[in-house]
C-alpha cells in the first residue's frame, strides 16, 4: 500500500513543479513589496495602539 502512496504520475509532479516554480518567481518579483506593505501595517498598528494609551 505505501508503494501506491510514494508514486507521483507526470500530471500531478509537473503541476507540483509549477506551483513551486510560481511561487518562488512571485515572490522574487513581488517580495520587497510584500515586505514594505507588512512592515507600513505593523507601523499602523503600532502607531494606533500608541494613540489609544495616551
Amino acid at each position: 500500500m505505501i508503494k501506491y502512496l510514494l508514486y507521483i504520475d507526470p500530471g500531478t509532479g509537473s503541476l507540483f513543479y509549477q506551483a513551486i516554480l510560481s511561487a518562488v518567481l512571485t515572490l522574487s518579483v513581488f517580495g520587497s513589496r510584500i515586505k514594505v506593505f507588512v512592515l507600513q501595517v505593523i507601523r499602523n498598528v503600532k502607531a494606533k495602539k500608541g494613540n489609544k494609551q495616551i
